[in-house]
Formats: structure tokens, C-alpha cells, sequence
């Protein structure tokens, strides 16, 4: 019965040491996993060596605090370049009994079991396993530290980017979404393109490179966003920098764009040098340094003016190709109303609107059309206060509101005008044009 019972207490006490063993060993496996880890930040992570062990060495730290209450007299001795680390508990050898703080003080008989030679009043620094500190301990640790080295990769891309708004940047498309296009720069950060940033007839396809101006940088709550835009006015004027080398130079300046994405740009260009035509500068011969332009932007038409202070000549060099007649300025409201001979109307508005919208955006003045009236044809004028039997007054205080108050004025005015500023259906307005003709008929 002897034999037997101490049997089962050998077996027993195998068993325990097995267990022993398989902890002793998962604690191994997480030490030796918190080094991969170290060693992974080290390869992968966009870092600098002196911030890296500052963090590990925190983080090493704040677990020390949690179980000593105080990490004083501790030293900790991080490598990230080989992925390892100590860690010293510094204590002073005092007599037997007299411990007062264990952290900090060590009894002579447990100091000499260390190494005989120590006395009372020395220094005693010991190696800390940190493993023996327990799973929790481990994972506090490690948890800690990826909490940290995250915070650490929004600042630095934070810190990379927010001083490049207005540049151009190089990028792999990553991931193409419905209102977004992620791109990844040379470091794998991520950046995104929204599709209000897209031009409308941009196509892109997985893993190829495409370039876009940084258009703003955010951090909210410490989560770094990169926004590029390709509609942006700035991504032109970076693309007509790198092609021209006048504007590089600062010979040639850049002073307004008005941009229409995908389908016509506007640029406004002045010299520094008598001697140099902006304008022949920035296209090049046959239009050679504009057409890399035009296919980066899609097929998107460039006209290039000289500017000018001058407002008038301003805004006839923006409706062009069409020629002006006269100009009223409205410079406190910032309006102009333009007269033009009737086969210039269609050539001053674009296809669309799209020249006298652009000419409007790239003067800051917003453009009125009219048609030259004929000497005498003003006498003959009705008031359309005068329809109010054949048009609905709504339809006549909508076409008012736009400071056309008779009939010939309204017949002047360009078709796309009345649709656009009035607000009105193209049906509406073809119904009152047919009305106020047939009235001078």
C-alpha cells in the first residue's frame, strides 16, 4: 500500500512538473514572441531607432510600475536592432530582517546566496526574467506597446504629409471602392482619393501608378487622413510647373486657373521677362508642352491668356475666342454685362456654358451676354409686365430677378442664360421665347 501510494505521489508529482513545464514554455513562446514582434516594428514600421527604444523602453516600464509600484531603481536595456532586451532591479544589501521595501532592499543571506562576497551597504543588481512576471504581465506588455507604436505611425504620417498640401505625389492603386480610391505611396501609406477628387472619365486600374496633388491633411482624434484630388486647380498648376520651365523659374507666374475637370481649363498667365510670351511659353511649339498635360487630364482643352489688372481687357481676353463689343462693369457687385455682335453669343457661351462659366470663374465677375440691339430697335421695346395674358407671373418675376424687364432684352439674352440664372425649364424658356417673338412679328 506504501509502494503504491508513493506511485501515485511520484505520478502526481510528474504530472505538476509537466504542467510547470508547459507554462515555463508558453511563457517563453510569448517572450520570444514579443521579440519577433520588436524585430517585426524594426523592419516595417517608418520609425526612427531613437523613438523606437523610447517606447519599448515606456512600455517596459509601465508594466514595472503596475507590479512594484515603482520602477526607480530599474534599468531597462532595449535593442530593437537585434530584438531583444534586459532589464536590472537595483537593490541595497542590508542585515537580515531589517527589509523595510523589498523592491529596493535585499537581506545579506539572500544577497550572498547570489554571490557570497556581498555586505551590507552595497548595490546589488540583478537580471529580471521577465517571463517569471506571468501571462498577464506579457500581454499587458505587448498591448501597451502596440497601442503606442500605432500612435507613433499616425504621427509620423501625420508629420510626413502635413506640410506637403499643394504637391504632387506618385502612388500604386491599392483598392478601388464606389466613392473612393485607395493609394499606396512608396512606404505603403494610405492615401485616398475620393470620387468627387476624380476627374469624371478617370479610369483606374489595380496596381497601376497614378499622380495627384495632395489636396488636405486631417488628424481627427489622432486618425491621419490623406485626401488627393486630380480636379483640383493646384494639381494643373503643379503639372504646368514641372513642364515649363519658366514657371519654375519664376519668369513666367501663374496667377489664376478656373477648371472644368475632364473638359476645359482656363489659365491666366503674366512674365516677368519683356522678352518672353507667356502665353507661347506655356503652350510650346505646335502645343508641345501642353498635350502630356491634356492626356494626364483626360483629353481636358487648355486655354491659355495673358493677364492683365486691367478688368475690362480681362474679361474680353476670358471670352475668348469670341470679340467683344463693350463692357458695363458693376466693379462693387462684381457683375459685367457684355455686348456682342449675334454671331459672337454662341462663341462667347461655349458648348454647354462651359466658356462663360469658366470666364466667370477665372475673372471673379459674374457675365452677363447680350446681343447688340440695333439703333432705333429700342424705341419699339415692350415691358413684360405686358404678357402677364399669354406668360405666368411667376415666369415673368423669374426673368426679372436676372434684370431683364422687357421683351427685347430677354430675346437678346442668350437661351442657356435664361435657363441657367432664371431657373427655369429649357421648355419654359423655349414657350416664352415663342411669345415674345411672335409679338414683334
Amino acid at each position: 500500500m506504501v509502494v503504491a501510494g508513493g506511485s501515485e505521489d511520484r505520478r502526481q508529482e510528474n504530472n505538476k512538473n509537466e504542467i510547470y513545464a508547459m507554462v515555463a514554455r508558453k511563457k517563453d513562446e510569448d517572450v520570444l514572441s514579443m521579440v519577433d514582434t520588436f524585430k517585426e516594428f524594426k523592419d516595417t514600421k517608418n520609425i526612427d531607432r531613437t523613438t523606437l527604444v523610447s517606447v519599448l523602453e515606456e512600455s517596459f516600464r509601465n508594466v514595472l510600475v503596475k507590479l512594484f509600484g515603482s520602477d526607480e531603481n530599474f534599468d531597462v536595456i532595449v535593442n530593437p536592432d537585434k530584438g531583444d532586451f534586459e532589464i536590472y532591479r537595483n537593490r541595497v544589501v542590508v542585515a537580515d530582517g531589517e527589509v523595510a521595501d523589498e523592491n529596493k532592499e535585499i537581506e545579506l543571506k539572500e544577497a550572498q546566496l547570489i554571490d557570497p562576497d556581498y555586505e551590507v551597504g552595497e548595490d546589488l543588481s540583478e537580471r529580471v526574467d521577465f517571463a517569471k512576471f506571468g501571462r498577464r504581465a506579457i500581454l499587458t506588455l505587448r498591448q501597451t506597446l502596440a497601442s503606442k507604436i500605432l500612435e507613433l505611425e499616425h504621427d509620423s504620417l501625420y508629420n510626413k504629409y502635413k506640410d506637403r498640401v499643394g504637391q504632387i505625389i506618385s502612388g500604386e492603386v491599392y483598392q478601388i471602392w464606389k466613392r473612393e480610391v485607395l493609394v499606396v505611396d512608396d512606404e505603403n501609406n494610405e492615401l485616398i482619393l475620393p470620387k468627387s477628387e476624380q476627374i469624371p472619365a478617370d479610369q483606374y486600374r489595380k496596381g497601376e501608378t497614378i499622380r495627384a496633388v495632395i489636396e488636405r491633411v486631417t488628424n481627427d482624434n489622432n486618425n491621419p487622413k490623406i485626401i488627393l484630388s486630380r480636379t483640383s486647380p493646384a494639381f494643373l498648376e503643379r503639372l504646368l510647373e514641372a513642364e515649363v520651365p519658366e514657371i519654375h523659374d519664376g519668369l513666367i507666374s501663374i496667377k489664376r486657373i478656373a477648371r472644368m475637370p475632364g473638359e476645359r481649363a482656363k489659365i491666366a498667365v503674366e512674365s516677368y521677362d519683356e522678352r518672353i510670351d507667356p502665353v507661347g511659353a506655356c503652350v510650346g511649339v505646335r502645343g508641345s508642352r501642353v498635350h502630356g498635360i491634356v492626356r494626364e487630364l483626360c483629353n481636358e482643352n487648355i486655354d491659355v491668356i495673358n493677364y492683365t489688372a486691367n478688368i475690362r481687357l480681362f474679361i474680353q481676353r476670358a471670352l475668348s475666342p469670341a470679340r467683344v463689343n463693350s463692357i458695363n462693369i458693376d466693379e462693387e457687385n462684381h457683375k459685367a454685362e457684355v455686348f456682342l455682335h449675334p454671331e459672337e453669343v454662341s462663341l462667347a457661351i461655349g458648348r454647354g456654358g462651359l466658356n462663360i462659366k469658366l470666364a466667370s470663374m477665372l475673372t471673379g465677375y459674374t457675365i452677363d451676354v447680350f446681343r447688340e440691339v440695333a439703333e432705333g430697335e429700342a424705341d419699339e421695346d415692350i415691358y413684360l409686365d405686358e404678357f402677364t395674358d399669354e406668360v405666368d407671373q411667376w415666369i415673368i418675376d423669374a426673368i426679372k430677378s436676372i434684370g431683364l424687364d422687357t421683351a427685347k432684352a430677354v430675346l437678346n439674352a442668350p437661351r442657356e442664360m435664361l435657363v441657367e440664372k432664371a431657373d427655369l425649364e429649357e421648355e419654359t424658356v423655349d414657350n416664352l421665347l415663342r411669345i415674345l417673338k411672335a409679338e414683334f412679328e
